[in-house]
């Protein structure tokens, strides 16, 4: 389980509420499959994954990187119960979507880069180590059900 200080959380919902879900998420995950393109082989249905400008201009790509950052949404209102917040979705991904687990903690560190990159001088050393925290607790918790 996961331990937050008072000043973690304080760190990560002060980003959280300035995050453009939409935009940040269809980054992150179009980021996940430049950077990372065996990832891409779970993404068959997603159409032209050829180029990182397709990537980052598909529209599916966008679309689940939004609903990917309306789940961290929930992980952000439950920082104390991840592994119960993300039991269902590591049970989808577990069993019936066969995704590598590593792949969460992927997703997660490219999310902190996209954060770093639009938030600058914001995104403090605390605050990075804070968002790391988290989004290693996510992987985490969406890793249980392999476990």
């Amino acid at each position: 389980m996961v331990h937050f200080t008072a000043e973690e959380k304080t760190a990560i919902t002060s980003v959280w509420g300035k995050v453009n879900v939409e935009e940040t998420g269809g980054e992150a995950l179009g980021r996940l499959l430049v950077v990372y393109p065996w990832t891409q082989r779970f993404f068959d249905s997603f159409g032209n994954l050829s180029s990182a400008s397709a990537i980052l201009g598909n529209p599916k790509v966008k679309a689940h990187g939004k609903k990917v950052l309306t789940s961290l949404g929930e992980a952000v209102k439950n920082l104390d119960n991840l592994k119960a917040t993300f039991s269902k979705l590591s049970e989808l991904h577990c069993d019936k979507l066969h995704v590598d687990p590593e792949n969460f903690r992927l997703l997660g560190n490219v999310l902190v880069v996209v954060l770093a990159v639009h938030f600058g001088k914001e995104f403090t050393p605390e605050v990075h180590a804070a968002w790391q925290k988290l989004v290693a607790g996510v992987a985490s918790a969406l890793a249980h059900k392999y476990h």
